[in-house]
């Protein structure tokens, strides 16, 4: 018992500490560039007089500590969908709570498809944002460099981009070190700092960041849309929760990162006191001379990490919306043998590299970019704020009063931040959101566009009751061994089945009609797995099996069925059974349910969706597809 009692110890620290590696990367290296942003934005509108560093200071903690560690950390975290998080899979978790056909069972997912558009801008912004940002300290250390900021920024992207295919197990157990020694320095430089002037622990109280938006209302506002660059990431928190669990989370966060957070910006309020001229690079400026370009390439190691944070979060949303039926399949491919949760997904990786190259060229700067930063973030907030509340009402029962006393603070903070960040909306603001209404439509044309070809396909089929009659009543040839016909339902006849009987005049031994269904839960136990109907005789050798799949599981056909095989729910070997495709072929028609450039669109996405022989991992040399075109 002890020495298990010591392995669970070793794995909870291993854990943890590839979440600081993983998890924490982009909330970890936000003082980078936080502060920095605050006194500079709007032509230094915030000052570097007490009133306004003390305020600032305050602002900063209290947002920390109430939208990260009360409202994510203590609460959000335990909103986990079998152990997974992300937008995608609490509005999946709340659909499930709500009243089906209620206004609220469609109102979640919408909020649950706009929170994930939202956090793949954001996905966007973060790695250009936090490389250039670390890079930028060239400058302040050997300005004659300044020049080469941009190229060595698109190098790295390059290469950490690059670097996804081997996996977050990899990824974390290199990373984990570099941000432990990280967090090690943020809290070293700041204390050093804290030590030369005491007082600045009271910009801690609540009262100084009162008294700023009291004294100097407007001012603190403009403020407001800056000091939320503090807690970017805290949604990537969420939306890794599957990595690495919740406790290492937990942990890690309290006993490391925040205690780091607090100490490496009361550092920077009090050197700007002393230094008003250090506001243009507080972070930097924090540390020796000397030790300025080692601190440098520590910044850009952390910065690569900041945007692992997001990148692993863009996957696993990817992955849950692809499974709830808001995406085309993907090719996902596990990099742990361990987590079930550590995936890479190809197409969105070099989506968003294709986009951040963009970004990186296109803004040059971190100051630049940091003027479309945060409106995203903001709404990807009040979005997870409105859906936890509609859970916790539906789910855990919570009375009006527990409601309103968290949820009236938080709404008001993160209004108070969107509303600052909506002022942005000029100024670069745009392109978060212009990402996220890109996404957001493709995400409901592909929904939408599925439905409507299900029903298409399924009238072309005709219904499967009257073709097993006209089976029994005019036989036709039967030849030795197993089909599985992979169909999306079991009321209508697979194409290639009535093909066979109707052209071909033989039919299987054995015929499999298979139908994978995506449940709203990240992962299905084996006893669940199967679900047997004989369609009306159990002596006929036609059989139609339901294979039940989690959103954050490989639909492996094969695998599934050897499951049902082992349970005695079938007879059939599926290393010898051929499996049968009813290849789809969509095509634009004069309906009028879509728009003619979503039908585009759709069509688009539907030719490269991933191959049904790799998305179902079936055998490649015993398996059929026969084709047929559907008219949307």
């Amino acid at each position: 018992m002890a020495h298990d009692s010591e392995r669970s110890r070793n794995g909870m620290v291993a854990l943890a500490l590839g979440a600081l590696g993983v998890v924490f990367g982009d909330i970890g290296t936000s003082p980078l560039y936080a502060l920095q942003t605050v006194f500079s934005i709007d032509h230094n509108t915030v000052a570097a007089t007490p009133g306004d560093v003390y305020g600032v200071i305050s602002l900063v903690f209290w947002s920390i500590t109430v939208v990260v560690s009360v409202k994510y950390v203590a609460f959000i975290l335990r909103a986990d969908n079998d152990g997974e998080g992300g937008v995608m899979a609490l509005a999946a978790l709340a659909r499930l709570a709500v009243r089906p056909g209620g206004r609220r069972f469609g109102l979640v997912m919408l909020l649950g498809v706009l929170g994930a558009s939202l956090f793949y801008g954001d996905s966007v912004i973060t790695p250009a944002i936090s490389v250039m940002s670390a890079i930028e300290g060239l400058s302040v250390s050997t300005p004659s460099l300044a020049h080469l900021v941009v190229p060595i920024g698109a190098v790295i992207i390059t290469a950490l981009f690059a670097g996804q295919r081997l996996g977050t197990q990899l990824v974390g157990r290199f990373f984990g070190p570099v941000m432990a020694l990280w967090f090690l320095v943020l809290a070293a430089m700041g204390l050093s700092q804290v030590f030369r002037d005491p007082a600045i622990i009271t910009g801690l109280s609540p009262h100084y960041g009162l008294l700023f938006v009291i004294d100097h209302p407007v001012v603190a506002f403009v403020a407001m849309g800056a000091v939320v660059l503090s807690i970017t990431g805290a949604e990537a928190l969420y939306a890794d929760m599957g990595h690495f669990g919740r406790q290492p989370i937990r942990r890690a966060w309290f006993v490391v990162v925040f205690p780091a957070l607090t100490l490496n910006y009361l550092g920077q309020g009090a050197l700007i006191l002393q230094e008003p001229a250090a506001a243009s690079n507080p972070f930097f400026r924090l540390a020796p001379e000397a030790l300025r370009l080692p601190l440098v390439v520590l910044a850009t190691l952390a910065t690569v990490i900041a945007s692992q944070a997001v990148i692993s979060g863009a996957y696993s949303v990817s992955r849950q919306a692809e499974r709830l039926g808001y995406l085309p399949r993907l090719t996902v491919r596990h990099t742990s043998t361990h987590e079930r949760g550590q995936i890479y997904v190809p197409a969105i990786n070099w989506t968003l590299f294709v986009g951040v190259i963009l970004l990186l060229v296109t803004f040059q700067s971190s100051e630049k970019l940091a003027t479309a930063y945060g409106l995203a973030v903001t709404g990807t907030f009040l979005i997870t704020t409105t859906l936890f509340l509609m859970y916790a009402e539906a789910h855990w029962r919570w009375n009006r009063w527990q409601l309103l006393l968290l949820g009236v603070p938080l709404a008001g903070l993160e209004l108070t931040y969107f509303a600052a960040n909506v002022t942005k909306l000029f100024h670069g603001g745009w392109l978060p959101v212009l990402i996220a209404l890109i996404v957001a439509t493709v995400m409901l044309t592909w929904q939408r566009g599925r439905t409507l070809v299900t029903e298409r396909r399924a009238s072309m089929e005709g219904q499967i009751e009257p073709f097993i009659d006209w089976l029994h009543h005019d036989p036709v040839d039967k030849v030795p061994g197993t089909a599985v016909f992979l169909h999306p339902d079991k009321h209508s006849t697979p194409l290639a089945l009535r093909e066979n009987a109707t052209f071909n005049h033989v039919i299987h031994e054995n015929v499999l009609i298979v139908s994978t269904s995506s449940l709203n839960v990240p992962f299905v136990t084996d006893e669940d797995r199967v679900v047997l109907d004989h369609l009306g005789d159990p002596y006929d050798a036609i059989t139609h099996l339901t294979l039940n799949f989690g959103f954050q599981e490989d639909q492996d056909v094969p695998r599934a069925l050897a499951v049902a095989r082992d349970l005695e729910i079938i007879d059939v070997d599926p290393d010898t059974a051929y499996y049968f495709l009813s290849r789809i072929t969509v095509q634009r028609g004069p309906g009028r349910e879509m728009g003619t450039w979503r039908k585009r669109l759709f069509v688009g996405l539907a030719h490269n969706a991933a191959s049904p022989t790799e998305y179902f991992r079936l055998p490649e040399d015993r398996t059929v597809a026969m084709g047929a075109a559907v008219v949307l």
